[in-house]
């Protein structure tokens, strides 16, 4: 009350006169008195009682009065009440604005009879787009162990399918979230899922290359389709509704089409499709697919940039059109709900809405790159630099195209005129999904994998509703799929983590009531496979779906408590000590020993079962033949469940079982089905069946779809062809020509693995193995959480993505960004390496690992002096730059001994971590103050501004200078600069002529901005002097015939391998360019890069071979003219080091010749048999054949699968080249059978067959780095070392045996007299005396064995080297020439 107030407030202002106000505000407020603050409180108690009456009569408060007092009651807050005839007659049966005395918005049955009483309401006004703001999370529930990439609802709208990583199709109940069934048999991830239109099959296809299709009803598996000879892309079933003919519609990265056909009363799919193979190389798969809402038109999109339509109204399917318009891989399409249009999207930027008129494909063309009129660029249009289309979707109403973009933008187009209409931006990442209303045109919803849901209106171009999937302790999750449920009531989502989210208006009290997380025990158990790839349960030798109720666990393998266990189906009815699941102990294949849920048994029932066991299998067979001979009777077509819940149906126990054990006689009784389970399984119904007069209904619309189709089709057949390739109106459509030959486009190199099909998810093309059930079992046993999905997709589709950026290659000098330089001192700050290391995490750009991090294996400051002592690059994408950076005291500014390694590369949004100690010096000098006018270069442009102010970028660095300066630009926009981004504006600047824009960098200003060399980086002389005298001996080498390979870039489309190797791209014009414009910082800098030439060569070539003998002979001259500052004639070095080069060639043959004789003299005891190398050959194989590394090389090379032309070597090897390398296939095998057939008729050769082999293997694995190429030279050097001996033996023998037989030839001529022998031997030694020199090559690759006359008599060095030849048994050594 006011006098309690009053009375507070005096003695306060009585005890406290001066703590209240500080001594200085006692001196500047003289003027107020002691007792203001109590004569307002006096006042307003007046003021209240004069205005509003009190809550409580005679007490005076200052809490409130009215609907405002803290005191109020229910009676004071009435609220207007709404009736339908005020509101008609004041509103006409428009929404009002609600008025603050209102305490909601009129409900719908008040709107509806305002509408009633004055006419026409809009749907909108009915239901206003804002209603979706009551859209609420249900419920979150974990039921996968790995990402769930597809989600579905049934055509009820009650049941929920999950397609996920884990190998698993789970069903859930919408309403309540149950976990209803789960379906097992695919082996490896689910890469797409589709519900029939009659609601009682569920298909769905995996990267196994195999599709299952189950019974809904029952859960029965159906069918087990096997056409595809790669990954399933996707899948689709046909809305056609012509007799008694059903078509299922698959894709596959083997770039088929398979149409399966089905019969709707037997559910019976025919073995064998019609099959479309459309390419037959690998590499280009098919992507997506979609069915016309008459099911007459099937488009197929693919990543050879066509898309293909197939038509059915003929009777058969026929491929009638192949559009070529895109200019890159077209990986999502739509039809439209009227089913005459259809759009695509494709990764060259742009969507075109496509129609069949006058015999012709006419698209319009919506561009990405389009902007809003008025509006400048769109917030995330400089993030990406070429857009694609991501996904592409329809309203409901057709009126619409909606088209996401990779710059996390949605577009709005106009389908009719492809204008723009709308721009929606909120998203961070990239949007995957985009799904429509079933029935508000309004209304779409996207999510990407930032984890933003959005609900848009597109009519308004705003969000009506958002949610953010952050999970408690993991971050947020990436929202993979999402689809709407029939009746527009909710919608549901799947997550990277395994998580189902169900949305929707109402209550949520229904989904309390089951648990966060839910498994059957029975999830990941091993499954037994026949040759039909149908599957049993391998504990309990069943099939699944026959199987007793399981019990509910959670992700660590946990059984949950008794009132969970009655949400299983089956368990509704139990007794509390029936939902006790029995644990036993189980020893899993690495010998561990793991508790987890067995069954549920008693000692009675496992008695009972095991007596009745005989009995039971009798009843089971009989009633097996009663079902059979019912089903006879009944025509069998018409009673299908009958016959598909037999427990053994499509098995055969004789066929082929994968890698698994039998462990029947180890399973608890109780987990064996009796006659009586599967008789009431038989009766249970998972997924309820579409009321007949909903199904008579929709059939009937499709059937007039149907037929209005082909009415479309008949009609634009029979019309004459327009030439123009304008229509009249405002919108413009592109004739397309219609192609038969399949194979006139090529699709390129394609780098990236294809990615999914629906909702655009990645696409793996390897295939797990069955094992993997057993892995994801383990990882429930053993308490570890779901991984986290990797995210998607490498960046980059074709070599473009490997060639190096123009970060790299540019030979302009530039300020920003930073361009490391050998000798660089830089100023690393900490910080600004951390948000690179986090916006790498975040794109996903490489694997990155942060406890590699500097920071963290030793104490690194918030900015720290260093100096670069290590360059290189590796390969990308994206092209990474490696640096070692040696720390510089900070008092001494000498290099110490502590140093740390990183790596990095330039991202658009990130800022240089990396300064040059010399701009870090000349800003540190400038000292900005507030309100000081700076200027800034943004891509070769002035840009002016103001400081605002100096405050810490992050509170954890208070002394770093990164990012430390408030300023405002000259359009009003805030941002943080470092101080060496500002530059002083000086006298004679010229401003802009509008305020905000920006002014051209002239070429005075720019150089006056970049680096200025330091005493002694050049040497004595200036960097221009020693640039001109570099050029000019460049210039004088770029005239040998030499230098030719080495003057100008490797031509990338000649040899598209060359970027996948070497990372760095130099050449002498390159350097040339790079002087003439003073790239180099430093003279040591400039050795670094012409070293380069020769390491790029030997890189990429063989050892020694020709090209890299040439890149030697070029740089060595070169290097030596660059650290000769006194020299100025390159080709005088170039001239010296060959003569030296042919000098030491002389000596290398002196030295051989020498080595020879003390080889001789020292030789080992030698097996003179000359077929004793058959057997070392033998044995020496056999070695090789025992030795890990000769995995890849024992057999021949599968030349289908790896194709020489494709360039996949082996399985180890995936990069996609073409090499001019003649391929002559040859194994370790190989050699072992033509040994054993004695087919070899010395040991050189199997050498040089072996050889050729390890010639092989690197000739197709150009990646020093790969796996295959260490284990080539490993075993090519022990073999070398071995053969060696083999071979020199065996000549030694060879020779011993020649000269035998030359004696045994010599003792059988006849002798002539010792007087014609003196003489013959004179005349022999008259002519000049010479000695016989042998000569043996060393290198394994040459087999010859030559022999040389060595005159006494001395010749010159160049006489002998131009004398190759004397007689038929000299030879002049050069090097390996021998």
């Amino acid at each position: 009350s006011p006098c309690i107030a009053t009375l507070a407030c005096h003695n306060y202002l009585t005890l406290f006169p001066i703590t209240f106000f500080t001594s200085v505000q006692v001196l500047s407020n003289q003027h107020v008195p002691p007792d203001h603050l109590l004569r307002i409180c006096k006042r307003i108690g007046t003021l209240l009682d004069k205005e509003v009456p009190p809550s409580v009569s005679g007490v005076q408060s200052l809490l409130g009065a009215g609907r405002q007092s803290l005191l109020r009651t229910a009676k004071d807050c009435k609220q207007v009440i709404w009736r339908g005839s005020a509101f008609a007659a004041l509103h006409r049966g428009r929404p009002p604005e609600t008025p603050i005395t209102y305490g909601s918005s009129p409900s719908v049955v008040e709107i509806i009879r305002g509408r009633q009483m004055t006419g026409y309401g809009r749907f909108s006004s009915i239901f206003p787009s804002g209603t979706y703001q009551h859209i609420k999370m249900h419920r979150r529930i974990l039921g996968h162990l790995s990402s769930v990439y597809c989600v579905a609802f049934d055509r009820t709208g009650c049941r929920i399918f999950t397609g996920s990583d884990d190998c698993l199709v789970k069903i859930w109940a919408t309403r309540n979230g149950r976990l209803l069934s789960t379906l097992r048999g695919h082996s490896t991830e689910i890469s797409d899922m589709a519900v029939n239109f009659e609601n009682t099959l569920l298909a769905a296809g995996s990267c196994d290359k195999l599709i299952r299709v189950w019974c809904l009803k029952t859960c029965a598996p159906i069918a087990v389709l096997q056409g595809h000879t790669g990954s399933i892309t996707s899948l689709q079933f046909s809305p056609m509704n012509k007799g008694s003919v059903r078509y299922m519609a698959s894709t596959g990265s083997d770039g088929s089409v398979c149409l399966w056909q089905w019969d709707p009363e037997s559910l019976k799919f025919n073995n064998q499709p019609l099959k479309f193979t459309e390419r037959s190389r690998p590499g280009v798969p098919m992507i997506c697919s979609s069915f016309s809402v008459g099911g007459m038109f099937l488009a197929t999109g693919s990543s050879d940039h066509v898309i293909r339509i197939y038509y059915f109204g003929s009777g058969t399917a026929e491929k009638i059109s192949e559009l070529e318009s895109h200019m890159d891989k077209v990986d999502s399409i739509q039809f439209s709900n009227n089913g005459d249009r259809l759009v695509s999207g494709s990764r060259d930027g742009t969507a075109r809405i496509w129609r069949f008129q006058f015999q012709e494909w006419k698209s319009i063309l919506l561009d990405m790159s389009t902007k809003l009129p008025g509006n400048g660029l769109c917030p995330e249009d400089d993030t990406v630099a070429k857009p694609k289309v991501t996904m592409v979707a329809w309203d409901c109403h057709d009126n619409t195209v909606i088209t996401a973009v990779n710059n996390h933008a949605l577009k709005v187009w106009n389908s009719y005129t492809g204008q723009l209409l709308h721009i929606l931006t909120g998203h961070e990442d990239e949007v995957f999904v985009l799904e429509p209303h079933p029935f508000d045109s309004r209304i779409i919803l996207s999510a990407g994998h930032d984890g933003n849901i959005f609900i848009w209106d597109v009519t308004k171009g705003t969000k009506s509703h958002h949610y953010f999937n952050m999970i408690e302790g993991q971050g947020h999750g990436a929202v993979f799929d999402c689809k709407f449920s029939p009746d527009g009531q909710h919608f549901s989502c799947t997550d990277s983590h395994g998580h189902l989210l169900i949305f929707g208006f109402g209550c949520s009290k229904t989904y309390e009531k089951i648990p966060e997380q839910m498994f059957f025990h029975t999830d990941y158990r091993p499954l037994i496979r026949d040759a039909n790839n149908f599957v049993l349960d391998e504990q309990t030798q069943q099939a699944p779906h026959l199987m007793p109720p399981p019990f509910l666990v959670d992700v660590d393998g946990n059984p949950h408590p008794t009132k969970y266990q009655r949400l299983v189906p089956g368990r509704e009815n139990c007794l509390d000590e029936q939902l006790i699941p029995q644990l036993g102990y189980v020893a899993m294949s690495d010998g561990e020993v793991v508790e987890q849920v067995i069954g549920q048994q008693t000692n009675e029932q496992d008695e009972q079962s095991i007596e009745h066991s005989v009995l039971d299998g009798i009843i089971r067979n009989l009633q097996q033949e009663h079902d059979h001979r019912v089903g006879t009777e009944q025509g069998g077509l018409n009673s299908p469940h009958n016959m598909l819940s037999l427990p053994n149906v499509g098995l055969r126990r004789s066929g082929q079982i994968e890698g698994v054990r039998q462990m029947h006689h180890n399973a608890p009784r109780s987990q064996i089905a009796t006659e009586r389970d599967i008789m009431a399984w038989k009766r249970r119904v998972v997924v309820p069946d579409i009321p007949t007069s909903s199904i008579r209904l929709q059939e009937d619309y499709r059937i007039a779809k149907s037929e209005e189709e082909v009415a479309l089709y008949t009609r634009e057949k029979k019309r004459r062809p327009l030439h123009s390739t304008q229509r009249v109106g405002t919108s413009k459509w592109k004739v397309q020509e219609m192609i038969t030959d399949s194979d006139q486009t090529d699709a390129g190199i394609n780098l990236q693995p294809p990615k999914r099909p629906t909702r655009r998810r990645p696409l793996r093309i390897f295939s797990s193995s069955e094992d993997e059930h057993d892995e994801l079992a383990k990882k429930i046993q053993r308490n570890k959480k779901p991984k986290k999905s990797r995210g998607r997709q490498q960046k980059g589709t074709s070599v473009e993505a490997w060639r190096p950026t123009k970060w790299i290659t540019d030979t302009v000098p530039r300020r920003s960004p930073y361009v490391p330089q050998m000798g660089d001192e830089v100023v690393y700050f900490r910080q600004g390496h951390e948000a690179y290391v986090e916006a790498v995490k975040k794109a996903n750009t490489y694997n990155i690992h942060a406890h590699k991090q500097p920071w963290q294996k030793m104490e690194v400051r918030d900015q720290e002096f260093l100096k670069i002592v290590g360059l290189k690059y590796e390969v990308g994408p994206p092209t990474l730059c490696c640096l070692k950076l040696a720390f510089i005291d900070h008092e001494t500014g000498k290099i110490t001994d502590k140093s740390f390694s990183l790596k990095y590369h330039d991202m658009p949004d990130v800022i240089d971590f990396l300064v040059l100690r010399q701009f870090y010096d000349e800003a540190r000098q400038r000292n900005w103050q507030s309100n000081d006018q700076f200027r800034s270069i943004i891509d070769d442009a002035w840009w002016f501004g103001k400081v605002l102010r100096q405050e810490p970028y992050q509170s954890q660095y208070p002394d770093s200078h990164f990012q430390c300066y408030i300023v405002c630009w000259d359009n009003h926009e805030i941002e943080r600069l470092s101080p060496w981004d500002m530059e002083p504006i000086s006298e004679n600047a010229m401003y802009p002529k509008n305020p905000g824009s920006s002014v051209p960098v002239t070429v005075e200003e720019l150089e006056a901005l970049l680096y200025k060399p330091q005493e002694g980086e050049w040497g004595e002389r200036s960097r221009d002097e020693e640039c001109e005298r570099i050029i000019s001996g460049i210039d004088d080498l770029l005239t040998l015939d030499i230098a030719t390979p080495f003057n100008a870039p490797v031509d990338l489309h000649a040899y598209p391998v060359y970027c996948l190797v070497i990372a760095y791209l130099s050449d002498l014009s390159t350097i040339r360019k790079r002087l003439v414009n003073r790239f180099y910082r430093r003279i040591s800098s400039l050795l670094w890069e012409v070293r380069y030439i020769e390491h790029n060569a030997r890189t990429f070539n063989e050892p020694e071979s020709p090209i890299v003998r040439s890149a030697r002979r070029i740089t060595d001259p070169l290097l030596e003219f660059i650290e000769n500052k006194d020299c100025t004639d390159s080709l005088q070095i170039w001239q010296d080091m060959k003569d030296s080069e042919l000098d030491s060639q002389e000596d290398e043959v002196q030295k051989i010749v020498r080595l020879t004789r003390i080889r001789r003299n020292s030789r080992r005891e030698v097996n003179y048999d000359i077929d004793a190398w058959k057997t070392q050959c033998k044995e020496l194989v056999e070695i090789l054949f025992q030795c890990e590394d000769s995995e890849p090389f024992r057999q021949p090379v599968d030349l289908f699968e790896y194709p020489v032309n494709s360039g996949y070597f082996l399985q180890f090897m995936f990069v996609p080249f073409s090499l001019d390398h003649q391929y002559t296939p040859m194994d370790l095998g190989t050699i072992k059978e033509s040994l054993e057939a004695l087919s070899y008729d010395s040991p050189m050769e199997i050498s040089k067959d072996v050889g050729l082999i390890f010639s092989n293997a690197k000739a197709y694995s150009p990646n020093k780095k790969s796996k295959i190429y260490s284990m080539t030279l490993r075993l090519s050097a022990y073999f070398e070392d071995q053969i060696r001996t083999i071979i020199s033996d065996y000549r030694t023998a060879l020779k011993y045996h020649q000269r035998c037989q030359r004696k045994q030839r010599y003792k059988k001529r006849p002798h002539s007299s010792d007087a014609s022998r003196s003489s013959s031997r004179a005349s022999r030694y008259n002519v000049s005396r010479k000695m016989t020199v042998v000569l043996r090559c060393c290198c394994i690759d040459c087999t010859t064995v030559k022999t040389t006359d060595h005159f006494t008599r001395k010749m010159d060095t160049k006489e002998r080297m131009r004398k190759s030849h004397l007689g038929n048994k000299t030879i002049v050594i050069s090097g390996c020439s021998l």
